[in-house]
């Protein structure tokens, strides 16, 4: 038995959420600027994260509900996800952006997955703080992973990681096989493999006999 875990904003979504909820603050310029250096690790992604949290201080919770609303799962992600649920394989989304955009786009599409790990932006009264909180702003996936799997009783090399960033480097490196999908250029020199679409993921989840 194998445990797929996945990023999600780049890699299962090509929706990336801090820009969604940007552009209800009239931030989204500097939010895709500061998202970009941290995915080609120019800068920590603990510090990216706080920075695009501090810029949605005072966005009301309606209008992040609103953002939320938008996000999509990537054409064809949902029948990976279905197709790795048939099998029984179990699977994860270990995620820097936030809880409320990932339920959201896989209730949208029918599908779920075993484990999601992310972070959420606290609200009070009404608004967002302007805080982030959870397990992966410090935390990194490679701890996520082995948590996950020890809860699965999955050992490591069974594990597949998938992801596409500077934050997923730390998952890609401890997992039995990593996955880059469409990875960012400082991403993919560790990347067992490299994928361009999710179709080509499937195939290559038969031919390596995750399913």
């Amino acid at each position: 038995m194998s445990l797929v875990a996945f990023d999600f904003d780049g890699t299962l979504s090509e929706s990336e959420m801090t820009v969604l909820l940007g552009e209800r603050e009239g931030v989204a310029d500097e939010m895709a600027e500061i998202t970009n250096r941290a995915m080609n690790d120019e800068i920590g992604y603990a510090e990216s994260l706080r920075e695009r949290a501090a810029l949605l201080a005072g966005l009301p919770e309606s209008e992040a509900e609103a953002a939320y609303d938008r996000v999509v799962l990537r054409e064809d992600a949902a029948e990976v996800l279905r197709a790795l649920s048939e099998a029984d394989v179990p699977t994860a989304i270990l995620t820097g952006g936030f809880e409320r955009g990932v339920e959201r786009a896989l209730a949208s599409e029918g599908v779920s997955v075993d484990r999601i790990v992310a972070n959420r932006l606290p609200v009070d009264g009404g608004e967002l703080t302007g805080e982030v909180e959870g397990p992966l702003i410090e935390g990194t996936k490679d701890d996520a992973l082995r948590e996950v799997a020890a809860e699965f009783e999955i050992p490591m090399e069974e594990t597949v990681a998938v992801g596409d960033g500077a934050n997923d480097l730390p998952m890609l490196r401890v997992a039995g096989l990593s996955i880059g999908f469409e990875p960012k250029p400082a991403v993919e020199p560790h990347c067992g493999v490299v994928v361009e679409s999710m179709p080509e993921l499937l195939s290559l989840f038969e031919v390596r006999g995750v399913l």
